[in-house]
């Protein structure tokens, strides 16, 4: 690999705990419990495996890079457990078709067992991994991402499975790639590895969100450290948060209990909503999601919308439910954090805003909604 400069970090199985914590609060509910991601890499990492972390500006303009996670329902998933040999399978493919060798990897969304896809495969084939993402939290299409806003191609784009199955996708446009690979991956019985937007770094110095690995790594430490000193852990979290690059609001939306809970699998999505009344009865929140939590009103009042983040977390540990994980009963505290601002742009609004979702907008910054400061 060429690089600009050998600096780089090696993350210890700690960090890795931390970083699963962290992306589970990122992905806004979605991207897949990261429970099983971490214990793939809990495994590898105890038989001399090696996790480096590097910041772009490390990589040649001329590398190539790839961005990588799993497409399908994360109610699948759960159930699903892959063969660990999907990405590999499907990294070498796509240097088959590009004929090149691929210099780094890096998830391709942050949020949940997604933020954890790339450092398996970096684990298994010896590449580093990248400190950035395309979106700063999850998205339930490939589609709503940094790279599509800024007018890069999805395709190639590589979906294997755990038979051995490899599908591979030249589309006419990001649109027709989310569409064709969700119904390959349904096909393949809902949850598959799924490579795309590769480019060089050039490209992606100019396009990816910097420093999200990182972001995600302290949210998880903050809590953690929070706990281990008998302190709330939600002050560890939301001191993280201000510490973090992209999340500058952040506060608890609702405190309660779930009463009530719709989920199913649709189309290759997870979709449904949570009804969480407050202790003592009064005021009552219902989470729309679709894999991610989409919207969170209050007696019927919007609190939170799409793309900024929506959390439900355990009100003990703040450990975050992922959508497929939630149960009636849990007691919770709902979270919401401002989505990076790139993705609160026009142009991002566009893609992956309320309207993408049919969603009554527009769109009102969580600050704005909750009269933070």
């Amino acid at each position: 690999m060429s690089t600009a400069s050998n600096k780089s970090t090696k993350l210890t199985i700690e960090d890795v705990a931390d970083l699963a914590r962290g992306c589970a609060f990122l992905g806004s509910g979605g991207g897949g419990d990261p429970h099983t991601a971490f214990m793939e890499i809990e495994t590898a990492l105890a038989d001399g495996g090696v996790i480096e972390l590097i910041d772009i500006e490390q990589l040649a303009d001329n590398a190539f890079v790839a961005p990588c996670g799993w497409i399908g329902a994360p109610t699948i998933s759960a159930e699903k457990l892959p063969s660990g040999r999907e990405a590999l399978q499907g990294l070498r493919r796509l240097e088959q078709i590009s004929g090149r060798r691929v210099d780094a990897v890096f998830p391709v969304e942050i949020g949940g067992s997604n933020g954890l896809a790339a450092l398996l495969l970096a684990l298994r084939s010896g590449l580093p991994v990248v400190d950035c993402d395309g979106m700063g939290r999850a998205f339930p299409e490939s589609q709503m991402v940094i790279f599509n806003i800024r007018g890069q191609k999805a395709s190639p784009a590589i979906l294997t499975d755990d038979k051995g199955n490899c599908v591979v996708l030249e589309t006419v446009d990001n649109v027709s790639e989310e569409r064709l690979a969700r119904t390959a991956a349904v096909t393949l019985g809902g949850s598959c590895h799924l490579i795309e937007y590769s480019a060089s770094a050039r490209e992606m110095k100019n396009s990816a969100l910097r420093g999200t690995i990182t972001d995600a790594l302290r949210i998880g430490r903050g809590i953690r450290m929070a706990r281990e000193s008998g302190r709330d852990p939600f002050e560890g979290l939301f001191e993280a948060l201000k510490l973090s690059r992209h999340f500058d609001q952040a506060g608890v939306l609702f405190d309660g209990k779930i009463v009530d809970l719709q989920r199913e699998t649709r189309n290759g999505f997870s979709v449904g909503r949570a009804v969480i009344d407050a202790f003592g009865g009064g005021q009552r929140l219902e989470v729309e999601f679709k894999n991610e939590n989409l919207i969170a009103r209050v007696d019927g009042q919007v609190r939170a919308l799409v793309p900024d983040i929506i959390s439900i977390l355990d009100r003990e540990t703040a450990e975050t439910i992922v959508t497929e994980c939630l149960k009636y009963g849990q007691r919770v505290k709902v979270v919401g954090a401002s989505a990076p601002r790139a993705l609160r742009s026009a142009e991002a609004l566009a893609v992956l805003g309320p309207d993408a979702f049919n969603l009554p907008g527009p769109y009102r910054s969580i600050a704005e909604l909750n009269g933070w400061k």
